[in-house]
């Protein structure tokens, strides 16, 4: 395992991320690069440099027909994906930045739900998620960033289901009660959980999220293992909190020439990019209270505020530049004199040369946002930290406020807090600032970003966990205070959830055990079980052979049990004959091993045997045909349902069966478990929503409308016991 595991460490990487490492400019002579900035592109490239592989990103640019963009020889390559501009602003302005950016900042009341955003988005995931799966065949890890594609790896998952995939998030994830304001919440959830590993900063951002798939999709989360398991797969979650450059921050800061701030007295630093979430106008507050509250800083601070221009083209990030310049003017106002204004304020980018020396320079660095996931600005801080020691101020609602415990941690809504902190900071002993300093420049130095890139792919190439076997505290966990003090009507399918999917089903055989815990339950005083399947009732009585147990056959279309009036629906007779001459049609596409099973009123085309390559036309065929005989094609497990169009299902067979034998009010007497593993217990699913638990076996490829997945026939095996011998009520 060890050699294979290295063997796979060797292996090329893909990475997709929304931008590039390179950003494009169409210039006179044609389109020209320049390399991106930020630290994910620092972090990535020298382990593609090292491994060779992929950078999928979006240019940044429409592209014309026919142009290319510039190529340089690098060891990996680079592949953009395309966007208009009208998807440009929809996919990022709209729903990434409109939607997602607030949300996941926990800062709904800023966001937009609308559907023409979401819907573009989801196809640009796809368009990412296809050219990945391109570029991945032979990849030892996918690995996937950010908010902007946070449905991709769905799309790489259906197309390469053998692939290591990973996913990091930049931002934080949000609690449960936020998160779930989303429309699209369980797709979000689903689509991240067709990963192996997903990474967040700080162990809280990864509880949010570990709530959030219990509690929406119901899979079952191992806390102690940060592991999800969701119907027949399982994911990782982890903490990996991003680190800096720390050695590049610190020799800028080294050979940076001493800054006008430096001669200016004590100065007080914000760096930021202009965002609601950084807290700006509160720190400005802030600094205002201090000169109220603490008149000796009078023409001896600086407040030295960075705003990097962003976004601004948005009217939010317009206001909010308006709002700041006049808390700014305001402030200068009251306070300055002839020689001395408190506020300096600059709205423009910086160079890193320039931008170590003002941190080396600074006397408190005050890094205060509202919301943040990590805050590398607090770090680059503690990094130029190579002269006399400042202090950082640090937002307790920044991630990595997690980490860095020796800085003044402050609540950024609370202004006077806020302006407490500064007054300490600006009057701190050199011995506690320098201890304070030393602590956090060890830790940001050992766990920078070459470490986080280690310790993540580290995590993502371990052996995949396996599912660990379902136990009664799990059953009672979900169910014994649903079901406390009420009789039980269970209710059940048989292929898939009962018995195991088999090549035939004349093969799908229940075993004695089963078979005997199935009669148990049935024979409990409290307890009524129902079989529903779309076998014909009388196959399903073949294979059941219980008495005690109601029998539906025909997704419901036939029913009879113990206590109950054998039911039959009246529109059956019109469909009899008619069902004959499908069969008969059907006949024609029994090839490669596919065959039609005649159930009476119904049909079941057959596609299981044949060759993979060969199903799509068969399947297009048989759906035509169906319709064509005025019945209604439904998808099942490698095979075509046919069914007379009269408005009937499992769903409402499930409704007959409880009204029959509880009456109207229903509800008010019986506990309802439905457990199922097909296309067609939707049907039931998406009924008893809010009135039932109900379970969807096998592989969590596929969208369901239950409220939690079991991950094999055994796990219905277990329920069956635990449920049999559960106290009696």
């Amino acid at each position: 395992m060890t050699a294979d595991l290295d063997t796979e460490t060797q292996r090329p990487i893909v990475v997709a991320s929304n931008r590039l490492p390179f950003t494009f400019e169409r210039t006179a002579e044609g389109l020209q690069r320049r390399p991106s900035s930020g630290g994910l592109v620092t972090a990535l490239d020298p382990i593609l440099r090292k491994r060779g592989g992929h950078w999928i990103g979006w240019p940044g640019i429409e592209m014309k027909p026919g142009e290319q963009l510039p190529s340089a020889r690098e060891p990996y390559s680079i592949t953009p994906v395309q966007l208009s501009a009208a998807e440009s602003e929809r996919f990022y302005e709209g729903f990434s930045n409109g939607t997602l950016w607030p949300l996941m900042h926990s800062m709904p009341t800023r966001a937009r739900f609308h559907r023409e955003d979401w819907e573009v988005y989801g196809q640009i995931n796809e368009r990412f998620g296809e050219v990945v799966a391109q570029q991945a065949l032979d990849a030892g890890l996918v690995w996937i960033h950010d908010y902007q594609l946070m449905l991709a790896p769905a799309h790489v998952r259906r197309l390469l289901p053998d692939v290591r995939l990973a996913f990091f998030l930049h931002i934080p994830f949000p609690p449960y009660d936020v998160f779930r304001l989303l429309p699209w919440d369980r797709e979000f959830l689903r689509a991240l959980l067709t990963c192996d590993l997903i990474g967040f900063h700080v162990r809280s951002y990864a509880h949010n999220f570990l709530d959030c798939v219990q509690r929406i999709l119901g899979a079952r989360v191992r806390r102690q293992e940060m592991i999800v398991e969701y119907g027949d797969r399982t994911t990782r979650v982890g903490a990996f909190p991003l680190g800096i450059e720390f050695d590049t921050f610190e020799s800028l800061a080294m050979a940076a020439p001493r800054t006008a701030t430096a001669e200016a007295g004590a100065t007080v630093l914000g760096v930021d990019r202009l965002d609601y979430t950084k807290g700006i106008p509160e720190r400005i507050y802030a600094f205002e209270r201090l000169l109220e509250n603490y008149p000796e800083h009078h023409e001896q601070v600086v407040l030295f505020q960075i705003a990097v221009p962003s976004r601004s083209q948005v009217e939010e990030y317009r206001e909010l530049k308006s709002e700041i310049d006049e808390l700014v003017g305001r402030v200068n106002g009251r306070f300055a004199t002839a020689t001395w204004s408190p506020i300096r304020y600059l709205y423009r980018s910086v160079t890193r040369q320039q931008l170590a020396g003002l941190y080396r320079d600074a006397r408190v660095g005050l890094i205060t946002p509202i919301r943040d996931g990590m805050n590398l600005v607090a770090k680059e801080f503690v990094a130029c930290q190579v002269g006399e020691p400042g202090v950082l101020i640090l937002s307790s609602l920044a991630g990595a406020s997690d980490t860095m415990r020796e800085a003044l941690l402050v609540n950024p809504y609370d202004i006077d807090g806020s302006a407490e902190a500064i007054h300490r900071a600006l009057t701190m002993e050199e011995e506690e600032r320098r201890s304070r300093v030393v602590a956090l420049r060890r830790r940001e130095r050992r766990d920078d970003l070459d470490s986080w890139v280690a310790s993540f792919t580290k995590a993502a190439s371990a052996t995949q966990p396996t599912i660990a076997p379902i136990t009664d505290s799990d059953f009672e966990g979900w169910l014994s205070d649903y079901m406390e003090g009420y009789r039980l009507s269970l209710f059940l399918d048989y292929d898939g959830t009962l018995a195991p999917l088999c090549d035939h089903p004349s093969n799908a055989i229940l075993s004695d055990s089963v078979h005997h815990t199935l009669k148990t339950c049935a024979e409990r005083p409290d307890t009524e079980v129902a079989v529903v399947s779309g076998r014909s009732l009388s196959d399903v009585r073949k294979m059941v052979d219980l008495e005690t147990v109601t029998l539906a056959g025909n997704h419901g279309l036939e029913i009879e049990g113990p206590r109950f009036s054998t039911f039959v629906h009246q529109d059956l007779i019109h469909y009899r004959e008619r069902a004959n001459q499908l069969a008969r049609d059907l006949e024609s596409l029994g090839v490669n091993g596919a065959w039609t099973e005649a159930k009476g009123p119904t049909l079941t085309y057959h596609y299981r045997s044949v060759p993979e390559d060969s199903r799509e036309q068969l399947v297009k065929q048989a759906h035509t045909i169906i319709s064509r005989a005025g019945y209604q094609p439904r998808d099942a497990h490698a095979a075509v349902e046919a069914r007379p169009p009269i408005g009937w299902d499992k769903g409402r067979a499930v409704l007959h069966i409880l009204r029959e034998r509880y009456g109207p009010s229903w509800s008010e007497e019986v506990r309802v478990i439905y457990v199922g593993d097909d296309q067609t217990d939707e049907d039931a699913f998406r009924f008893l929503a809010g009135l039932a638990q109900t379970f969807r076996v096998g592989s969590a490829d596929t969208a369901t409308a239950a409220t939690r997945r079991l991950p094999n026939v055994a796990a219905v095996h277990a329920l069956l016991d635990w449920l049999s011998r559960r106290p009696l009520t």
